[in-house]
């Protein structure tokens, strides 16, 4: 009997295989030409795990641990070792032990034990539980079965934040991995086998510990750099979640079916406005604050809060100043270039940061100076009237992604400047073991306002996100610690109701375009959420400034 033959394309050449032959063996034998693990493919546009068998022609991409899908899938992977690991221990300590994934810090994530104390003795066991299963190389198995037997599956199992996300699930089969009898959901692919999983670490840090792993090296654990002042307020965030018993999107879900979704959006709204009339009483009670520097990631709401944050300085007696360091840009011929021969907007050189100085040290001395504004259009710095001169209670209010690198107002006494870190942390976790992505609700945001009011389609935003994060990385993440506050502009809720504005941008992406691959793992996201119309939000909320319908000029 005649064997069928696929023709595949890899690295623009043809080749011939076998029907049944699995993408595992092909990268086995093409693995000598990367430096990087090979753990993903990319099959005719569609992700695919390399047990999965090759089932017609087409053109094959391998994916690595270097590239964002590779990397996402190891560390789901080896936090699904770990969590066999913990079982295993569990089971040999006759203890019911537990793990909750939290969230990420530095290069890995917080976990938290449940049942046991994460002391060095007990992470040093777990450790060599985890490399004992790498060595065995056991497979991970994917297999579906129905919505109905996974709620059955993780009642039983205890695993309650599960049972609760798929009881809202619209689709009839749940893809579901086991290592060996060990079994759990995941939001994503995995690795073929436990032996993929050599690199990480585990690090004890406050009440839990952290489980790291590698970095722009694929083949050795980053060194963990924890963000105190981040992680207190990631802590500070899941904590207020917990207490309003919406800590999971099955929980938020819950509120939604049951009517409660209006008391939680103003709940969550009148404790964000608490926050920023606490922080506006902090800086009016330190009258030598002059300048207020407001920095943070892409889509995390800063226009909106520095509007906020004026208004509550405005009831405590002050007169804020709004200024967008953006005014300060030098004129586009003169902007540094990127490697690649394009205008560099996002580093430090892109302001002219002598006028800049020169200006704020006028205004600290009680000069009236014309201040500029940058006309985007032509590309050039303008002065048409803008004149200023602090006064006793005058405030300057500045918000850039340069606010907390101290190069830009090196010549500003630190005791003149207050330094907020802002970002959309968000409190939710898909479930117990599947945390929520911060960098996915921003992306979400932007999305829907550039949609909104740029005109960029969602594919345009998915295409550029990757350079609008390595410029975060690089020229705001370094500062954050520098912070002397930092706040969290997520709102709880906010995910149910941007639902619905970007799944109608997702599903025009077409399925040829190299972006699909990330639209579709959005639309299964955002699919776990049930709709929240965006009647009952206030029109001063951050979230305005994303959906439209606010009360400032964003």
């Amino acid at each position: 009997m005649e064997q069928t033959l696929y023709c595949i394309k890899i690295n623009g050449e043809e080749k011939k295989y076998q029907k049944g032959i699995t993408y595992e063996e092909i990268a086995k034998e093409y693995q000598a030409q990367y430096e990087d693990d090979i753990v993903l493919v990319l099959f005719n546009n569609r992700l695919r795990e390399l047990g999965r068998r090759v089932k017609s022609d087409g053109e094959l991409i391998f994916v690595t641990t270097r590239d964002k899908a590779g990397r996402k899938a190891y560390r789901r992977s080896v936090t699904f070792l770990m969590q066999r690991a913990v079982h295993n221990l569990s089971k040999e300590d006759g203890k019911h032990v537990l793990v909750k994934v939290m969230h990420s810090i530095s290069q890995g994530y917080y976990c938290k034990l449940i049942g046991a104390l994460p002391s060095r003795e007990y992470l040093a066991r777990l450790k060599e539980e985890m490399l004992k299963l790498v060595e065995e190389k056991i497979p991970i198995q994917k297999r579906s079965i129905s919505t109905d037997e996974a709620v059955a599956l993780f009642r039983e199992l205890g695993m309650h934040d599960k049972e609760r996300l798929f009881s809202y699930r619209r689709s009839s089969k749940v893809n579901i991995y086991s290592i060996g009898h060990y079994t759990d959901y995941f939001y994503g692919y995995m690795a073929p086998d436990t032996g993929y999983l050599k690199y990480f670490e585990l690090e004890p840090y406050e009440d839990g510990f952290v489980v790291l792993f590698p970095d722009k090296n694929t083949k050795a654990t980053a060194k963990f750099a924890p963000s105190h002042k981040l992680f207190h307020v990631l802590r500070e965030s899941a904590e207020w979640g917990e207490k309003m018993e919406i800590g999971t999107i099955g929980a938020l879900n819950d509120a939604v079916a049951q009517g409660r979704i209006r008391d939680v959006i103003l709940v969550a709204e009148a404790l964000m406005e608490r926050k920023i009339g606490t922080l506006a009483e902090q800086i009016a009670s330190q009258p030598d604050k002059k300048f207020v520097m407001i920095a943070g990631p892409s889509s995390s709401g800063k226009t909106t809060f520095s509007h906020r944050l004026s208004i509550q300085l405005m009831a405590q007696g002050l007169k804020p100043h709004p200024i967008a360091l953006d005014d300060y840009y030098v004129n586009r011929v003169d902007t540094p270039k990127d490697e690649n021969g394009n205008y560099n907007f996002e580093c430090l050189e892109a302001l002219d940061i002598e006028l800049f100085n020169h200006d704020m040290s006028a205004l600290l001395n009680g000069e009236r100076i014309s201040l500029p504004a940058y006309n985007f259009r032509t590309g050039k710095r303008e002065y048409k009237g803008n004149f200023k001169q602090l006064g006793k209670n005058d405030i300057l209010v500045l918000e850039g992604i340069h606010g907390l690198n101290g190069k830009l107002s090196y010549s500003l006494p630190e005791s003149s400047k207050l330094k907020i870190y802002i970002s959309a942390l968000t409190q939710l976790s898909i479930d117990e073991h599947n945390n929520l992505p911060t960098t996915d609700g921003r992306m979400i945001r932007r999305m829907v306002r550039d949609a909104r009011t740029r005109n960029i389609s969602a594919k345009e935003t998915i295409a550029m996100w990757d350079s609008v994060r390595r410029g975060e990385e690089q020229y705001i993440f370094p500062f954050q610690e520098e912070a002397d506050i930092m706040f969290n502009s997520a709102l709880i809720y906010e995910l149910a109701v941007l639902k619905q504005y970007a799944e109608p941008l997702l599903f025009e992406i077409d399925k040829d375009c190299k972006e699909y691959t990330e639209a579709k793992r959005l639309l299964k996201f955002l699919d776990y959420f049930l709709p929240v119309p965006s009647e009952d939000i206030e029109k001063n909320s951050i979230l305005r400034e994303f959906i439209g319908g606010s009360c400032f000029n964003v």
